[in-house]
Order: C-alpha cells, then structure tokens, then sequence
C-alpha cells in the first residue's frame, strides 16, 4: 500500500511539473503555433484560428499544465497577451527582430513560430539575451499614449495635404508663401490663381484646414495630461505629456544607462582590439522619445541657458558640432528627468528650473 501511495505521488508531482512552451506567430486571421514540452524538441508548428488557439491553450491549463508563451509586439495589439494573462498563461511580447540570423533567405511563419519556441526555451533556462522583452502597458496607459499618437497622425495628415497643394501650385508656377493654406492667407492668394487651379488646389486647403482644427482639439486634451506637473522650464505641457505617454514609467529604468538606451541617443561602437571607434548614434529605441528629446533640448539653449549641457552646446562651434553636442544635451536631459521623476535627485541640484502646468 506504502509503495502505491508513493507511486500516487510521484506521478502527481510529475504531473504538476509539466511545462509547455507556445511559439506564437500572430496575424490578424490565424496565429501559427509551435509547442515545446519540456526538454524535448519543438513539434510541428500549426496554423489556427484565434479562437481556436485560445481554446486550445486554455485546454492545456484546464490539464494542469504550466504554460509559457511569447509573440513578437505587432499590428495585432496587445489584446492576445491580455487574454493570455487571463488564462493564467505567462505570457511574454518581445521586441521584433529578423529571426533568420544565417541568412538563409527563408522566412515562414512556421519557421518563426518554431524560432520563438526556442528563444523562449532559452530565456527560462536563464539566457535574457535570447530576445528583447516589450514591457506590456496597462490599459489605461495605453490610451493615454494613443490619444498622444493620435494628434501626431492628424498633424502629419494636415503637413501631408499642404505639401500637396504646395506641389500642384508650383507645377504651373506658383510660389506659395508661408501659411497659404490657411484661411486668411488663402483669400488673399487664391484670388490670383486661374479657376480650374483654385478649385484642384483649394480640396487640398480644405482638407488641411479640417485637420488643423482636429489638432487644436487634440492638442489641448493631451495639454490636460500634464495639468498639475511640475516641468522644466521651456518644455512645455505638450512635449512633458507627449514624453509621458511614451515612456509611460520611470521606474521601469534601474540606471542611466538604461533611459540612454532607450532613447537611441547613444553613439554606435565598433571596436576590436585596442582600437576603439565610436560612429552616430544607434537610434536603437523609441523614435518618438528622441525626436521630442531634441526639440526640448534645442528650447533650453533659449529658456535654461544656465543648465550645464547647455554651457558646453554654447562653447561648440561649427553647425556639425553643435548638432552633435544637441545630441548629448538630449540624451543628458532624459538622464536628469529620470532622475528627478525617481526622485534620485533633486531639479534644483542638477541644474534645471521648474515651473508648474497649469495647462486645462
């Protein structure tokens, strides 16, 4: 009976200790699959359909099994993981990168499916460089930086329609000046263009001048954000909420080397040797943080002259050094506001004046 009972509990632990590994290629239509159990070597991949890959997978947890899965971040959102989460899954997004590293010049998605089943394989047993984790926002957060996203796409949407209106006045040898689109400056202009002309050329006006109104409502509502903050003087309440939304944590960074990284403003290496060659910076990060990062750095020059990076930019000379020197004030700005956001240290002792937003 001792020898029983015993053999009882074996099987139950080994039952409990079951893992599985899921390698999700997600579209928008079907998500192929590859499962590693264990140990053992990666299965077929399969293709099925998101409901069916849901029930499947809350068909291995209903078994007792510990499941693991991962899917490279993508136009499908985040929603999957949620629902993943849900199911008691641990689940992973990870950064997408070229998995075909041999250059074989073979890319499926079963291929893809079996590659993440193995990284995921290698990133339990302990290798965290085996992918790049994207850390998840919550829902909240990720509205937040939509609605931010979204002022972007219509501010992009209105400059696109002014190029093109631009484009077609100068094709039959028209200048336009600065602001012709707008309503005032079109009366004005418009007046000297020949009909057919005005009428091809105003759809474009029109539809600028539609996006321009969207953006000052957008604008406004992502103002709010910042309302109550303390900011650095000259960044404004629009690029402090626009920073916000992307970074969506500060404490998600353990050092400085870490928000630099993110921000892609660290120089490129190629060493070797004893030799040592630093190129341009990696853009390796969020596109939008740097491009907002540099915006704000080029307003202190005008509003924080007294901020230490902006002493050095001051003492460079020659257009190609003051763009490099732009850069590190950046990268630096970004270090100092997690710092002061981490409550690491204190604005005043790095430099920087803070104003409150009162923005509504």
């Amino acid at each position: 009976m001792k020898t029983i009972a015993k053999t009882d509990k074996t099987i139950a632990d080994t039952k409990e200790k079951r893992i599985i590994k899921l390698g999700l290629d997600v579209h928008s239509t079907q998500i192929t699959v590859c499962r590693q159990e264990g140990g053992c070597l990666p299965q077929p991949s399969q293709k099925m359909s998101w409901d069916r890959t849901l029930n499947w997978i809350k068909e291995l947890r209903s078994s007792g099994a510990e499941v693991h899965s991962c899917y490279e971040a993508g136009p499908c959102g985040y929603g999957l993981h949620r629902s993943l989460i849900k199911m008691r899954v641990a689940n992973i997004v990870v950064a997408p990168q070229r998995w075909d590293e041999r250059g074989k010049r073979v890319k499926t998605d079963k291929r893809d499916a079996r590659e993440l089943a193995d990284r995921l394989d290698r990133y339990l047993r302990g290798n965290a460089n085996a992918f790049s984790v994207v850390r998840v926002p919550s829902e909240e957060e990720e509205q937040r930086r939509s609605m931010v996203r979204q002022r972007g796409s219509i501010l992009k949407e209105r400059n696109r329609c002014v190029l093109r209106g631009r484009g077609l006045l100068l094709t039959q040898g028209f200048r336009a000046p600065t602001g012709w689109w707008k309503p005032r400056g079109w009366i004005l202009f418009s007046a000297m263009l020949p009909s057919w002309l005005r009428e091809q050329v105003g759809f474009w006006q029109a539809k600028a001048v539609s996006f321009e109104t969207e953006v000052v409502v957008m604008t406004k509502k992502v103002e709010q954000l910042s309302k109550g903050q303390e900011i650095p003087k000259g960044i404004g309440a629009l690029t402090a909420a626009q920073l916000e939304s992307e970074i969506m944590d500060w404490h998600r960074f353990n050092n400085r080397r870490q928000i630099a990284s993110f921000t892609g403003l660290c120089p490129s290496e190629n060493s070797s040797g004893t030799k040592r060659k630093q190129g341009s910076i990696s853009k390796h990060g969020n596109p939008r943080v740097r491009c907002h990062l540099v915006e704000a750095a080029w307003r202190l020059v005008i509003w924080q002259p007294e901020y230490h990076p902006i002493r050095k930019l001051k003492e460079a000379s020659g257009s190609r050094i003051r763009k490099r020197a732009i850069v590190a004030v950046a990268r630096r700005l970004a270090i100092d506001l997690w710092r002061i956001k981490t409550g690491q240290c204190s604005a005043q002792k790095l430099g920087l004046k803070m104003v409150g937003s009162s923005k509504a």
